[in-house]
């Protein structure tokens, strides 16, 4: 059972990601039928502890002993490029999991779960940002950067800033309930559960710069509508089959049917944004022909379907409708 919560705060702590374990599991919510833990804040030793941005400090009362006996030890994002926690706070967190306790990290606190050893052989993630670092620097970890929130033996890793309420509704979810859940966040006005992964935000660079076959690529994106096979694209580059597939991958670092795929995703992202167009007229124009195709390459790589993804990002005023985007 989830009484007792803890929340380690390391220097240049991230006061959004400190707000959300506050937010999730520091408000008496019983009075609406909600649960009530046992929260506190606790750092290396007592007293002052730095922010993120540094527009303002915070005093803590607790020392590591507070984690004795928490049910939940979470750690919040710290700093932009966390540096090594102090050996007391992994020790702490080593000893929490150990005897049963939950761990949860938010966004860049998965690099103290790493340093502490609680991601070797585990699946977890971190912000997409950080998630190349957190496999480099962990090489044991089995790092997702496309979800948003992942539960590998009571070690609960999530995303970036909001993906933190989402695991930690999870976690009320698991442990106590969905109606406890669902009133924690009808309380925080937010979806007891988020359709997707963080994929659909990341930024993924998509280069049209190479060595020599930057006219093709160029060319390709201009014409995404039309159907291009390997022996036709080779013919263009004035290439055999076999050394066109080959310098392909080295320039691009994928295959031609991949390279397609994530260009036709990101022209149809772009569109689901800036217009109104129905899907079927979206996935024309990016070149997947069919608005089922288009679905089953958003459901796959993004992790949610165009109208879901339209909602979330879209720039107009004007919404399309239900049965355009349906």
């Amino acid at each position: 059972m989830l009484r007792t919560v803890t929340a380690v705060l390391l220097p240049h702590v991230a006061p959004f990601e400190l707000g959300v374990a506050c937010e999730v599991f520091g408000i008496d919510r019983s009075d609406t039928g909600g649960p009530s833990f046992d929260f506190r804040v606790c750092a290396l030793e007592p007293g002052p502890v730095s922010v993120k941005g540094g527009a303002f400090g915070l005093v803590v009362d607790h020392d590591l002993s507070a984690t004795q006996d928490a049910d939940l030890v979470v750690v919040p994002a710290y700093g932009t490029d966390p540096r090594p926690a102090p050996e007391p706070v992994l020790e702490a967190l080593r000893a929490a999991h150990a005897r049963g306790a939950w761990i949860l990290s938010i966004c860049s606190g998965a690099f103290a779960l790493g340093e502490a050893g609680l991601l070797d052989g585990r699946a977890c993630t971190t912000h997409w940002m950080h998630a190349a670092e957190l496999a480099r620097r962990f090489p044991d970890a089995r790092v997702d950067p496309s979800v948003l929130y992942v539960d590998d033996d009571r070690v609960l890793t999530s995303a970036g800033t909001a993906a933190g309420i989402d695991a930690g509704l999870y976690l009320v979810r698991r442990e106590l309930g969905a109606a406890a859940a669902a009133t924690v966040a009808r309380r925080m006005v937010v979806p007891p559960h988020r359709d997707g992964g963080q994929a659909q935000y990341v930024d993924t660079p998509l280069p049209c710069e190479a060595d020599t076959l930057a006219p093709l690529l160029a060319w390709l994106v201009d014409h995404l509508d039309e159907e291009h096979t390997v022996p036709a694209l080779a013919a263009r580059a004035l290439m055999s089959e076999r050394t066109f597939a080959r310098r392909f991958r080295a320039e691009t670092g994928t295959t031609p049917a991949a390279w397609l795929t994530r260009q036709r995703l990101a022209r149809a992202q772009e569109l689901l944004e800036r217009t109104d167009a129905g899907v079927d007229e979206i996935a024309r124009v990016a070149g997947f022909g069919s608005a089922a195709v288009l679905r089953h390459h958003f459901a796959r790589s993004l992790g949610t379907s165009p109208q879901a993804y339209r909602r979330t990002f879209a720039c107009r005023d004007e919404a399309a409708s239900d049965e355009d985007v349906a």
